[in-house]
């Protein structure tokens, strides 16, 4: 998934490094020449010095490839402008918006952004929602990301299919919360058994996630 970040203030260069430490690809767009400057030295990623709400500047950021555009910069009004442009432009790629003043939320909602936020955790877990890897799927983070809560669905020839919790080989930081069973929660016991279509909700660190490819 690759993803355009508008903004590289505090907000919007945390941002990028959560979405760099998930493996995304992102490109930052900054107004501000030496600031731009700064984190194209710090950070591994493409850096375009121009103003996000210029049409020019986000076809040069190749916006046509990206599926996720948020604008985190300090005022709401740019943040705005930027997202209503690239949903008249660019119809394929989601915004998300920064919002500082909470009372705008009601207001960008109506105008067509698609998900408004006010902090960068916040952020990276909507764009987290979006990613799903060997059947894993991200649903939060905690501790500013070092802490997971996730879940995996349970598809015909998945591995612990039919298999009582009990029976499982789990990795020792992994906690199962809950099994999402045709839309009601049942909370895992040693006998409980897994059944197809179930969804295993679990919390673990990103260290245990990396390497959970191997019990599935």
């Amino acid at each position: 998934m690759r993803a355009i970040i508008i903004g590289g203030g505090k907000v919007g260069y945390f941002l990028v490094k959560t979405l760099l430490e998930k493996n995304m690809r992102v490109t930052l767009i900054e107004k501000d020449r030496e600031r731009a400057s700064q984190i194209s030295k710090e950070l591994d990623i493409d850096v375009l010095w121009g103003d996000g709400s210029d049409l020019s500047i986000l076809q040069e950021a190749n916006i046509s490839d990206c599926e996720l555009v948020a604008a985190v910069t300090g005022s709401d009004e740019e943040n705005l402008v930027v997202c209503q442009i690239v949903k008249l432009s660019f119809k394929n790629s989601k915004t998300i918006a920064r919002i500082n003043n909470p009372k705008n939320i009601k207001m960008f909602r109506a105008l067509g952004v698609d998900k408004t936020v006010c902090s960068t955790e916040v952020i990276a877990n909507l764009i987290n929602a979006e990613i799903v890897s060997d059947g894993i799927k991200i649903l939060q983070t905690f501790e500013m990301g070092s802490m997971l809560l996730a879940e995996i669905n349970i598809e015909a020839g998945h591995k612990w299919l039919n298999k009582e919790i009990k029976d499982i080989e789990l990795p020792h930081n992994l906690v199962l919360v809950s099994i999402i069973r045709n839309d009601e929660v049942v909370y895992p016991k040693g006998d409980t058994r897994l059944h197809e279509e179930d969804k295993v909700v679990f919390v673990c660190d990103k260290e245990t996630i990396s390497g959970l490819k191997k019990y599935l």
